[in-house]
């Protein structure tokens, strides 16, 4: 009897791969259904037969559809033609006739919706109980809250039900419920993925979000799901690129501790250091900073003008049909109608204020590491605190899309009580690659089984291949020293929209030196003659024409730009020394390249 795979999609399609069936999968999936027995998951499921039939539409394996036969579910305040969107709310429920775009995009790759999950009503909330339906139990201990607002997706991901599921994420909603729940949260740059067909809670803040059980799986799902839609307004071109390869050494900004905040949660506060530790070892810098200006931006998001926008989303319905909302939803959107226009006003110019502030700070690091939510909270902790545990949740959320930026949330351990730690990854929009390949390497050394299936993490794969925008012509560029990742110089690559390809090593034929005199301190590689030299560690680079040609015309004498012979036996422009250089320098050959002797030689 053919075993059932575990649902991430490379298991997945390597059973379809081996001769396994979609009709297998649909009937496991509605078994695991069955087995879980959690009624508060989903809203509205998808018919069986019918589900069959559009499966024996899709063929056999195709592999030019990358979501081939992967079953997924749809938060209910996204639109799946054919079945209600309710938006937690029963008074609300409409019949669409068309599929929300990025449900259309992934039906297009062959991917078979489920169902529709459950939801804290209206998208409102942190904890995923707002609602009038039976409330989602937390995947890994029922006595907790799920998350929110995008619960049902969470739980059905992290049980498996599905391969993947979509969220929406406006304060975290994408994020929270990950975390809580020991699997992956993309959420995208405001705008890559289109909001056309979402029900809207901050129409300019609205992310579509994905859960899924690997990074991997986020990554193709998003990769399917970004394109630019002209029937949305605040959709934006931001194809997915730059997932697979990241800097050696990447600068990562930390919350200072004294600004780090875990309401008591001591288990959580290890779990995060404990992540910070893990990419420390994978040789990254962590940077402390302080966080009191992002808290400001964070507590914009509940006060004036974003309260009112919420209430903008559905103002008549909630004019007419108040009574229809759940209690706690009701008295957020109650406070908005007394707001001014002044009042709104005067949050877009505090929020303007607190960008600018931060700007320097954001741009000092490559990305940004927070604990994902700050606590576990309990249902009864919740049920006595209804408000403040909501607002607690959001410590490290609030902010992210107030500022533009996107963010992956990563499962990274285990805590000595057993519940699941993460922390969530967040650079400047369009950085969703950069994000995810350090969150693909903090997920593989967690040694974590996927969500609370028990099923361990497939096994590792090369990172795929960095994309590279269609029609750009870049040029690579060899750098030795200074320009390094995470050396002093790397900010001038970084600054001309330079790609970071790969480290490698140069054939035995080049001999490094620690010039002298030289502020920053920068080596200098000469070409010699075969077996007098030695293989020099350097990191591969590639600028775009004019971007070269900036970069080449700033390098100050003795060092130029010449042809560089790497160990596989391929030749890129490098930095190469003039032979005056080398006047009062040290050879430095045998540490094997400078960051080797930067890290070994404490006078440098």
């Amino acid at each position: 009897m053919r075993t059932t795979p575990a649902l991430d999609i490379t298991s997945l399609h390597s059973f379809y791969q081996q001769g396994g069936s979609i009709f297998e999968i649909i009937e496991a999936v509605f078994a695991r259904i069955s087995e879980v027995n959690d009624p508060g998951i989903f809203l509205h499921l998808a018919d069986k037969k019918a589900l069959l039939v559009e499966a024996e539409k899709l063929g056999g394996y195709d592999p030019a559809k990358p979501l081939f036969g992967v079953p997924f579910a749809v938060k209910d305040n996204i639109d799946v033609a054919g079945m209600p969107t309710t938006a937690g709310c029963p008074d609300y429920t409409y019949h669409p006739d068309k599929d929300a775009t990025v449900v259309r995009l992934l039906k297009e790759a062959g991917a078979l919706v489920i169902g529709k999950t459950n939801l804290d009503q209206f998208a409102t909330g942190l904890v995923g109980v707002r609602s009038p339906y039976p409330i989602p139990r937390n995947a890994i201990d029922p006595t907790l809250v799920p998350g929110g607002s995008s619960s049902g997706s969470a739980v059905a991901t992290a049980h498996g039900i599905v391969s993947f599921a979509l969220g929406t994420d406006t304060a975290g909603s994408g994020r929270i419920p990950a975390g809580l729940n020991n699997i992956v949260g993309l959420k995208p740059s405001v705008g890559a993925l289109s909001s056309t067909g979402v029900v809207p809670a901050c129409r300019t803040l609205d992310c579509v979000s994905i859960f899924s059980l690997t990074v991997d799986d986020a990554w193709r799902v998003f990769s399917v799901a970004a394109q630019q839609d002209e029937t949305d307004a605040y959709s934006k071109d931001l194809p997915a690129k730059g997932y697979g390869s990241s800097p050696p050494v990447l600068k990562i900004g930390v919350p200072a501790p004294q600004d780090r905040k875990f309401f008591g949660d001591e288990a959580m506060a290890v779990a995060y250091s404990d992540a910070l530790k893990t990419l420390e070892e994978h040789g990254h810098h962590i940077v402390e900073m302080p966080f009191a200006d992002f808290y400001d931006v964070a507590n914009l998001l509940y006060e004036g003008a974003w309260v009112a926008e919420r209430y903008a989303a559905v103002q008549s319905f909630f004019d007419t049909k108040g009574e229809s909302f759940h209690p706690v939803t009701r008295e957020i959107y109650r406070g908005a109608k007394s707001l001014t226009a002044a009042e709104t006003f005067n949050g877009f110019y505090a929020l303007q204020a607190l960008k600018k502030k931060l700007a320097p700070t954001i741009a000092s690091v490559d990305l940004l590491c927070v604990p994902t939510a700050p606590r576990h909270y309990t249902l009864a902790e919740l049920a006595a605190e209804p408000i403040r545990e909501n607002s607690r949740l959001g410590t490290y959320t609030n902010f992210v899309n107030l500022l533009d930026m996107c963010g992956i949330t990563v499962p990274t351990g285990k805590r000595p009580d057993g519940l699941p730690a993460s922390v969530t990854l967040l650079a400047p929009s369009g950085k969703d690659g950069l994000t995810a390949t350090v969150a693909r390497a903090l997920h593989g050394a967690s040694g974590l089984p996927l969500g609370a299936t028990m099923r361990p993490e497939p096994a590792a794969t090369a990172a795929p291949e960095p994309e590279v925008e269609a029609g750009s012509e870049l040029i690579d560029l060899v750098v030795v020293g200074a320009h390094l990742s995470g050396m002093p110089l790397n900010h001038q690559l970084k600054e001309l929209n330079a790609v970071f390809k790969r480290t490698a090593r140069t054939q035995g034929c080049y001999r490094l030196y620690a010039l002298s005199g030289t502020t920053p301190a920068k080596p200098g590689m000469v070409r010699v003659g075969e077996g007098e030299g030695g293989e020099i560690e350097v990191e591969v680079w590639a600028l775009a024409p004019a971007a070269f040609g900036t970069f080449v015309a700033s390098i100050p004498a003795p060092l130029g730009i010449g042809t560089v012979t790497l160990a596989d036996g391929t030749t890129a422009k490098g930095f190469l020394a003039e032979p005056i250089a080398l006047v009062g320098a040290s050879d430095i050959t045998t540490w094997g390249g400078w960051r080797g002797y930067t890290v070994g030689n404490t006078n440098v």
